[in-house]
């Protein structure tokens, strides 16, 4: 299973990202951040760039508790759920 093991906030809604498989992938987070949930992250940047990698879980994770699925991220899988763009 691989999940992200480093993220690093570049401009705009723009992270790299580092997999446990020793990949890595620039990706524009913007199209992902829809609905209630997101809403704080999108307007308030330093919120947004609070983003850390939690362990546990191996995706990444914000302080507001939002959480975005590893393997959407690593494999351009759809979103699914309430909030699906």
């Amino acid at each position: 299973m691989v999940r992200i093991a480093t993220v690093r906030c570049l401009e705009g809604f723009t992270v790299e990202l580092a997999f446990t498989d020793g990949t890595s992938r620039t990706l524009d987070l913007d199209g992902l951040l829809r609905g209630p949930v997101f809403d704080p992250l999108r307007r308030d940047p330093a919120l947004f760039r609070a983003v850390r990698v939690d362990p546990a879980t191996g995706t990444v994770v914000w302080p507001n508790g939002v959480d975005l699925d590893p393997d959407v991220l690593r494999w351009d899988l759809p979103v699914v759920g309430p909030d699906a763009p």
